[in-house]
């Protein structure tokens, strides 16, 4: 019964988010800019303003100069192909100046299927990048690898990013977990308004750890948010967000952020052998 009740009272929440986006949405974005300085903007633990800086610069990490690329790769061979990178990573990896690191490899579970997403980071950003393809040029075992992926690669595509200022860095983590990536395509020119929203938001994301990173394009297609996720399974992915709508508040941050979007994708995947996030 007390889960009954739980249950009901989860829909009610979200029921009524629904109604109050459906009877609100015109006056909420007519009426944005005239409430900069009202009640809503104390909401915002991080507020910044979108006029006087880089969006990258007023939204990213200070004190860090990473820069992280994320690739997915369509494969007609996956587990040949994983063996074959893991063997070339931990070739390169010996190198103890080489200035990159895995953070995770996983592999499509829901979502778009035979497909592989991978997860790099640059720590000194733009001239770390610079020498880790120049170091990779010279590679005998990584240009062998890469003719071998050529064989078994239907398409590849990445983006360079960095990471939102609000959001934990990437850990490594033991397992098992399913990890969840939701991408989210923004409105152009509203990014400012997304990171405001989201730092106060975060912290009701974080009770059972589950936040891994957050990041922002700045290479590639531009405009798109990823949150990654850790969950111990579907079940425990279901139970984190319902208990979410509990929280006063969590409720206010979907309401606004949700106008932002273009279109969102969520990919459930299962991490590879060697993916420091297990």
């Amino acid at each position: 019964i007390m889960a009954t009740t739980r249950s009901l009272h989860i829909l009610n929440r979200q029921q009524h988010f629904l109604n109050k986006v459906h009877s609100t949405w015109l006056a909420t974005r007519g009426s944005a800019n005239k409430s900069d300085e009202g009640w809503l903007s104390s909401m915002f633990a991080h507020k910044v303003d979108a006029r006087k800086d880089a969006h990258s610069n007023l939204l990213s990490k200070k004190e860090t100069s990473n820069l992280y690329k994320i690739q997915c790769e369509n494969i007609s061979k996956l587990l040949p192909l994983s063996i074959l990178r893991d063997e070339v990573q931990k070739e390169l990896h010996r190198d103890a100046s080489y200035p990159c690191e895995v953070i995770g490899s996983w592999y499509t579970w829901y979502g778009e299927q035979d497909q592989a997403v991978h997860l790099w980071r640059y720590s000194g950003g733009y001239p770390a990048l610079t020498e880790c393809l120049r170091k990779l040029n010279r590679n005998t075992a990584y240009l062998a690898f890469r003719k071998e992926r050529s064989k078994m690669l239907i398409s590849r595509r990445n983006q360079l990013l960095l990471e939102f200022s609000f959001w934990n860095e990437p850990a490594h983590r033991s397992g098992p977990n399913i990890y969840e990536l939701r991408t989210y395509q923004l409105v152009p020119g509203t990014m400012i308004e997304w990171g405001n929203h989201w730092a106060r938001a975060i912290k009701y994301r974080q009770a059972n750890n589950e936040a891994v990173g957050g990041f922002f394009t700045q290479i590639g297609e531009l405009y798109v948010v990823h949150h990654l996720w850790a969950y111990k399974d579907l079940q425990s992915r279901e139970e984190t967000r319902n208990a979410a709508w509990l929280k006063e508040g969590w409720d206010a941050n979907v309401h606004y952020t949700m106008p932002l979007i273009q279109k969102m994708e969520s990919r459930i995947m299962i991490p590879m052998e060697h993916s420091p996030l297990q």
